[in-house]
């Protein structure tokens, strides 16, 4: 209610996430396996609609970016740019679970975005791990209250329209509370 009162105000990094993301373009089946280089290379092909589904300010910047530190080559999936609030975005895909290996492998990555890339003028970089399944709980346990990385489930449909109903119906009983 309050988005339809007042529009999409982007004040902090989680406001700039949709959960779940909704990439029905991608024309990826629910039911066939596929790659993260799959997954990857169909957001890629279809860039203009992944970057609205993601939401306001995102300017794309490389795939398979790849950084050298100690000796060890590392490679971030996206990497784009928010111009509205001035600061990296890495996106790491994940096709399966995600994993706390994840996690401290994207807090790595911003880490090193911070320290090495990042210029004075500009926010702290967001890390984003694109999943096709998360626990909050994992999420919550692995990373710091101030973290400034987010997992993000994504979906390849959109649910069905009864459950779709449901969940409104679960949400305005809640509401009435």
């Amino acid at each position: 209610m309050r988005l339809a009162r007042e529009g999409h105000i982007i004040n902090k990094p989680v406001d700039i996430l949709k959960n779940p993301l909704t990439l029905e373009f991608l024309g990826l089946k629910p039911d066939v396996a596929y790659s993260e280089t799959k997954f990857e290379n169909a957001i890629i092909s279809k860039m203009q609609h992944f970057l609205l589904e993601l939401g306001k300010g995102f300017l794309f910047e490389a795939r398979q970016k790849r950084f050298t530190f100690d000796e060890d080559d590392f490679f971030v999936d996206l990497v784009f740019y928010n111009r509205l609030l001035q600061c990296y975005v890495l996106i790491d895909l994940k096709v399966g679970k995600l994993t706390h290996q994840d996690l401290g492998q994207m807090q790595m990555y911003v880490n090193y975005y911070d320290r090495y890339v990042k210029r004075d003028f500009e926010k702290p970089t967001v890390g984003i791990l694109l999943c096709k399944e998360k626990k909050d709980a994992l999420v919550e346990l692995t990373l710091p209250k101030n973290s400034n990385i987010y997992a993000q489930q994504y979906a390849l449909y959109l649910p069905d329209k009864k459950l779709l109903q449901n969940k409104l119906q679960e949400w305005l009983e809640e509401q009435e509370e």
